[in-house]
């Protein structure tokens, strides 16, 4: 780009467009001039950003902004209601080729001196070639005859169809004048050697196999025959190449995909049909078989090969009107699945549950071409509408509150409604109904709305939620206007879709889902404050804020959100196994906001399991890191295919995994994220008073008892759960558990939480391992014991097992003997609750061995997560490091395997997300990667007591001269139930928190309080010694600690510390007391504290409505 001055000589200047992001907002408000604000009016560059639908910047190597523009999609300056723009164009000037779908409004253009006519002439030409539909920028002006040199060597005045007319005069500018459409034209042979550069742009020899190849293509097209191939064109260069036909297998399409919302790609002669064939089913029990082959052909074409140049491909989709000239009898133009930028005018078709293909493919309705319109919904449509979604679920539900709108343009608890319905042809696609939405700020406390919308800029009335949506499957590529439409035309700046789990009560008729998805961001939950509502009383915030709901995702549209692409991710992507670190992946890649990813899949032996309370089912221990709640509310069951059964073969060389139901499942990239389990123990078949030493390699290979419970997941717990209440409580029969570990204490409470007596509970623990205690803290050990013993509760250590039934038949079990020092151990048995024998799972290590993967007890990672497979990544439990980082005392073991999941989902983004930078060459191998958040473990203990421990991420080899000498902070008794123990370590920092309470937990907050200062949680370490702290359950409910626990605060601290460490403003002199001489403060600390004292009232403010027990900012 060229910058020039007044008696300067030209210089060129590399520069950069991008979209406009919030942060820019001050450094655009700034180039905004007197003649800026006579031609657009006064502006705010902030509410401007949230309004628009389009805003884009320029800006040079040292990131300094040289020009900005902001496009809505209705004029400005309030000359007309944006509903109503398009008849006051058309009747006021010649315009009628402006239509909502091909124009955009200029409401800003702004630029530094000396480059604001290269810079605009950039911008509008990168908008024309970025928005493929647009084909006008329009920009209407009050009070104003003429635009400034540089606005005028890019616009036209509009001819006045009136006279006075409007107070306004309107501008235009055409695509054809700065971004032309490409040429699309037959390929010639003579084409041949640029075709071949579009295909290996790196390699100029390509080989002879790919040139006959090309030449084939070109030589070979014939009408008959519909083949056809063609160049895309730019002032005579080939810049893309394009071959299609029409001889597709409709019949194995049918087999693998549901085409029943795409008229099986089929097209009848109705004038030679027979009268039998209207008996023919229809959907996917449809055949080929069924239809006279003369009287039914295909009705569709196929994409074969589409290439482009790099810089042409956002304008790919300029070749599609010229393909569907060259069938105008057919109506579907096929792919497989093209790459972004093609994909967006694309359709994606599912799939069927049976299907084994590895591919899949798009389809591309030729009403793309067509005239579209989204419009209120009228009385005339209702019938329209009622055909639509006569086969759908809760379709009357639809159809009541359509009625609604037609009576009173309200819902029956007078919310209003709006009701509009897209139209192509003429014919009903769609409708979408919105109802005002009534719990903005639930969402805004529950959602971190707030990381794409500012709040302040949106009134209460511009939010709507989208009670009902259907549009037709073959139509889903018109869902971004019909969005965009909906939005300009009900005067609203934010929709909101709720998606519930399947057991809720939903009245919203939703068909399809993925249009929403496609076009809306997943907004994910924000972390609560557990309220001491008692003590706080009026200063509690709204209950509206704090009383829950019932669980729900959410999807966000905003207006600056409906022309922001996403990039479809089509790779198949298999995690294996639900466990917290496989969860956490997939969270991180659902909540992904300008990725897609289409082929995601969980595989895991019982399903998903998010709708659950561990503390309901009992039985097993909970990490805390993947509540129900918190499951519901991420995109997990809309984005994830969850497969139930066990993978029980790894087939490297087609890229598959066999599962224990038949099921092939595909992949791009496997995640093998299994963790640990509990496994059967396999009895020594000798009782004696000998411990032998146990043989991990032993399996257990005969059928399960009925009444042998191995618990591993929520399922098996539920499951145990039901049958404990339907064949075990009212009997007299012992429960035997065996294993050791928080677990097991957890399945005591359980059992005696359910009836069973303590005096019929056996524990019976195997051989320990050496280390600590379960429970890290001998209070605890010692309470929990002591429940147990008067609780009646029989502890035999030391125990191996033995015999089942004395050897003989082993199903129901009856019996169980254990081998032990000094005499063996012999019990009746009614069930046999299994909690021993943790490791990988049997099928688990067959699966891993047999495909080759480097497995030394455990799976062998690299740094990156990846195995010996380039394709397959693991993490978590199941895996250690390679060799070669000497790192034997570490595993993911020691970590978070939540933040263990989140790291791997950032390694493997590098490889599909765009706007992160790639290196060209390998990446380094490098030191293995260490983890800040801590370990959790909470459970429900015998005497009803609530436990919850918490302790810094490390291996067995972390060492003690860390701890503070007197760093121990602990009230309370763990016997009264009242137990809080506290460490600090030698940075005074929160190390390890343990909590034994008869009372619930407030487990978010206490989870906050790992990593921080103590002089930030009220002088905690000072107080405690000078007796000031008697309780700390009590010290932790104060209001004014209750900030800490706001899931914001730690971005309040990172922004203090900012703050602290800036340097002082440049020419900046110290302050000089009265008596001449300077204070111990310089201006340097003056600033920095009424910096943070800004940044505090800052915070407060804009979170108020979930702190006012703090009082109002202002105090401050």
């Amino acid at each position: 780009m060229r910058r020039s001055g007044p008696g300067e000589d030209e210089e060129e200047e590399a520069v950069t467009v991008r979209r406009t992001e919030s942060a820019d907002a001050e450094e655009i408000q700034a180039l905004l001039t007197s003649t800026d604000q006579a031609l657009f009016g006064r502006i705010d560059v902030l509410h401007l950003l949230e309004k628009a639908n389009l805003a884009v910047t320029v800006f040079n190597d040292q990131n300094q902004i040289l020009a900005h523009a902001s496009f809505c999609d209705y004029p400005a300056a309030e000359l007309v209601d944006q509903g109503l723009w398009e008849s006051f164009l058309h009747n006021h000037f010649s315009s009628d080729s402006c239509t909502p779908v091909n124009t955009l409004f200029l409401h800003l253009l702004v630029s530094q001196a000396g480059v604001s006519s290269s810079c605009a002439k950039l911008i509008i030409r990168t908008v024309f070639s970025a928005v493929a539909e647009l084909d006008h920028i329009c920009l209407l002006c009050p009070n104003v005859t003429a635009l400034g040199p540089d606005l005028d060597q890019i616009f036209k005045p509009l001819q006045r169809l009136t006279d006075p007319g409007p107070p306004c005069s309107a501008f235009i500018c055409h695509r054809e004048d700065h971004a032309p459409r490409l040429r699309v034209r037959p390929a010639r042979v003579e084409d041949h050697d640029d075709i071949l550069l579009l295909l290996d742009p790196q390699n100029m020899k390509s080989t002879s196999e790919t040139s006959k190849f090309i030449l084939d293509l070109i030589k070979n097209q014939n009408q008959k025959q519909k083949r056809h191939s063609a160049v895309c064109e730019v002032d005579g260069a080939v810049v893309g190449f394009v071959s299609v036909h029409t001889d597709i297998d409709v019949g194995t399409l049918q087999n693998h995909f549901d085409l029943s919302e795409f008229d099986d790609f089929y097209k009848v002669d109705q004038q030679n049909l027979q009268p039998a064939s209207q008996s023919c089913p229809e959907g996917p029990e449809r055949n080929q078989n069924q239809f006279p082959s003369q009287e039914v052909t295909s009705n569709a074409f196929c994409i074969q090969l589409l290439r482009m140049k790099k810089k042409y491909e956002t304008r790919s989709a300029d070749c599609l009107p010229y393909l569907f000239q060259l069938f105008p009898d057919l109506v579907y133009c096929l792919s497989s699945c093209p790459e972004f930028p093609l994909s967006q005018n694309f359709v994606q078709v599912p799939s069927r549950s049976s299907s084994s293909l590895s591919t899949s493919f798009c389809v591309l309705h030729r009403s793309w071409i067509r005239k579209v319109e989204v419009r209120p919904a009228v009385p005339a449509d209702r019938l329209a509408v009622s055909d639509l979604v006569k086969n759908l679920d809760r379709n009357q539900s639809l159809l009541q509150d359509l009625d609604s709108f037609y009576r009173t343009r309200s819902d029956p608890n007078s919310v209003p409604l709006q009701a509009f319905v897209t139209q192509v042809d003429g014919q009903v696609v769609g409708i979408l109904i919105i109802r005002d939405e009534q719990d903005t700020e639930y969402l805004r406390a529950r959602f971190n709305i707030e990381n794409f919308i500012y709040f302040s800029h949106h009134r209460y009335d511009e939010h709507a939620h989208i009670l009902h949506f259907i549009l037709k499957c073959c139509f889903q590529n018109l869902s971004r206007h019909l969005f965009k439409e909906v939005l300009r035309l009900s005067h609203k700046s934010c929709l909101y879709h709720r998606v519930y789990l399947p057991h809720y009560q939903q009245t919203s008729c939703v068909h399809p889902l993925d249009p929403i998805l496609d076009c809306g961001v997943p907004v994910g939950p924000r972390q609560q404050i557990i309220y001491p509502l008692e003590e706080l009383g009026i200063n509690a915030p709204s209950r509206r804020l704090t009383e829950d709901q019932e669980p729900f995702s959410l999807s966000l549209i905003s207006r600056k959100l409906t022309m922001e692409q996403k990039v479809l991710v089509n790779s198949r992507v298999v995690v294996v196994g639900a466990s917290d670190t496989g969860l956490a992946f997939l969270q991180v890649l659902c909540l992904c906001p300008h990725l897609r990813f289409t082929n995601l899949v969980l595989v895991s032996t019982h399903g998903f399991h998010g709708d659950y309370d561990p503390e309901d089912v009992g039985f097993l221990s909970t990490s805390h890191a993947h509540s129900s709640r918190d499951l519901a509310q991420t995109h997990l069951l809309s984005c994830v295919r969850v497969l139930t059964g066990k993978m029980v073969q790894i087939r490297r060389k087609s890229k598959s995994i066999l599962l224990s139901t038949g099921d092939k499942v595909p992949y791009d990239h496997l995640i093998l994220c299994t963790g640990l389990q509990y496994r059967v123990p396999c009895p020594t078949g000798v009782v004696g008073t000998q411990v032998p030493d146990l043989d991990p390699d032993c399996r257990y290979t005969g059928p399960v008892p009925s009444n042998l419970f191995t618990l591993n997941d929520p399922q098996d717990c539920r499951m145990v759960h039901h049958w404990i209440c339907d064949n075990f409580v009212d009997r007299d029969e012992n429960a035997v558990i065996f294993g050791h570990g928080v677990d097991v204490f957890s399945s005591v409470e359980t059992l005696l939480r359910l009836g069973v007596g303590g005096s019929r509970i056996h524990v019976v623990q195997p051989p320990s391992e050496p280390g600590p205690s379960c429970f890290r803290d001998p209070a605890v050990e010692r309470a929990v014991a002591a429940a147990m013993r008067s609780a009646g509760v029989q502890v035999h250590q030391n125990c191996v097992l033995a015999q089942i039934n004395e050897g003989q038949r082993a199903d129901p079990i009856t019996s169980v003997s254990f081998s032990r020092d000094p005499e063996p151990v012999h019990l009746q048995c009614g069930v046999f609750i299994n909690l021993s024998n943790k490791g990988v799972d049997h099928q688990v290590f067959d699966s891993i061995s047999r495909s080759s993967l480097t497995f030394d007890f455990r799976l062998v990672i690299d740094s990156t997560f990846r195995t010996s497979d380039p394709f397959i990544y693991a993490a978590g439990p199941l895996t250690k490091f390679s060799c070669r980082y000497y790192s034997e005392g570490r595993s993911h073991a020691d970590f978070s395997s939540k933040e263990v999941g989140q790291d791997l989902a950032a390694v493997l983004l590098a490889h599909y997300d765009p706007t992160l930078e790639t290196l060209n060459e390998p990446e380094p191998d490098r030191l293995i990667p260490l983890y800040d958040r801590p370990k959790v473990q909470g459970a429900k203990l015998p005497g009803g007591f609530h436990y919850l421990h918490v302790t810094g991420p490390g291996g067995p080899d972390r060492s003690s001269p860390r701890a503070q000498p007197d760093g121990d902070i602990v009230t309370g008794r763990a016997e009264t139930g009242d137990y809080f123990s506290l460490h600090l370590d030698h940075h005074e920092l929160v190390e390890t928190l343990t909590c034994l309470s008869l009372k619930p937990i407030p487990v978010p907050n206490y989870l906050s309080l790992y990593g921080q200062h103590q002089n930030l949680l009220g002088q905690l370490q000072n107080r405690y010694h000078q007796g000031l702290i008697p309780d700390l359950y009590r010290f932790f409910s104060q209001s004014s600690l209750l900030v800490v626990f706001h899931d914001r605060f730690p971005d309040f601290q990172k922004e203090l510390n900012q703050i602290s460490c800036s340097k002082p403003k440049v020419g900046s002199d110290p302050i000089i007391q009265e008596d001449g001489l300077r204070p111990q403060g310089s201006r340097k600390e003056a600033e920095v504290r009424g910096a943070v004292r800004s940044s505090a009232v800052r915070f407060l403010t804009y979170n108020q409505n979930l702190l006012p027990m703090l009082g109002p900012a202002g105090r401050f």
